[in-house]
C-alpha cells in the first residue's frame, strides 16, 4: 500500500490558520510579558481595602502606585507610600508580603511629636486639612533613624501606624500612591 503525497501535506487554508494561531499566542505573551515588567518595575493597581487614610482615601478606592521615582529620589513628607509589612508587624503575625498604605510624616533625622492633638515636625506643628480628625493620644518625640520613615493615616483615631510598630524601613516601600481611577467620580491625581 502506498501513501499519496495529498494526504502527508498540509492545505494551504489549514497552513495559514497555524500560523494566524501563531502570531496570535506570541502576541498575548508579548503582552504578559510587558504586563509583567510594568506591574513590577514601573506601577501596580491598588485596593483600599480599610478606613485608615479617610478622608483622603476610601475603602474600596482603587489606585495607581508608581515605582519609579523613589529610585531616584526618597519620600518626602506628604508622600502617600504602599509598603509591605514591616519586621514588628511580621512579629505581630501579618504576613510580609501584605501591602500597607500611610501617610509619611516624618523622614530620617526628623523629630515627631503628638501633643494636645497636633503633631509636631521638629517642632513645628503641622498643617494638616487633609486628615479626618486630630490624634487622641499624646506620643513623645522621637527622631526618625537613617534610612527610615515615620508614617500614618490620615484617619488618626483608626490606623494602624508608626505610632504603634514603629519607623517604616525604606527598603520596605513599594512606591507612591499617585492616581485614583476607581470611583469613577473620584477619579483623578493624588
Amino acid at each position: 500500500m502506498t501513501i499519496n503525497e495529498s494526504d502527508t501535506t498540509a492545505k494551504p487554508s489549514e497552513t495559514k490558520n497555524w500560523r494566524g494561531w501563531q502570531e496570535n499566542l506570541i502576541l498575548i505573551a508579548i503582552a504578559l510579558c510587558l504586563a509583567l515588567l510594568i506591574r513590577t518595575f514601573i506601577a501596580e493597581p491598588r485596593l483600599i481595602p480599610s478606613e485608615s487614610m479617610y478622608p483622603t482615601l476610601h475603602t474600596g478606592d482603587r489606585l495607581v502606585v508608581e515605582k519609579v521615582s523613589y529610585r531616584f529620589h526618597p519620600p518626602t513628607t506628604g508622600d502617600i507610600v504602599v509598603f509591605t509589612s514591616p519586621d514588628e508587624l511580621q512579629r505581630r503575625g501579618y504576613p510580609a508580603n501584605q501591602a500597607f498604605i500611610k501617610r509619611v510624616i516624618a523622614k530620617s533625622g526628623e523629630q515627631i511629636q503628638i501633643k494636645r492633638g497636633i503633631v509636631y515636625l521638629n517642632g513645628q506643628p503641622l498643617d494638616e486639612k487633609y486628615i479626618a480628625e486630630p490624634p487622641n493620644q499624646p506620643f513623645s518625640a522621637v527622631t526618625v533613624p537613617e534610612g527610615e520613615f515615620f508614617v500614618m493615616g490620615d484617619n488618626r483615631n483608626d490606623s494602624n501606624d508608626s505610632r504603634y510598630w514603629g519607623f517604616l524601613p525604606q527598603k520596605n516601600i513599594i512606591g507612591r500612591a499617585t492616581f485614583r481611577f476607581w470611583p469613577l467620580d473620584r477619579l483623578g491625581l493624588i
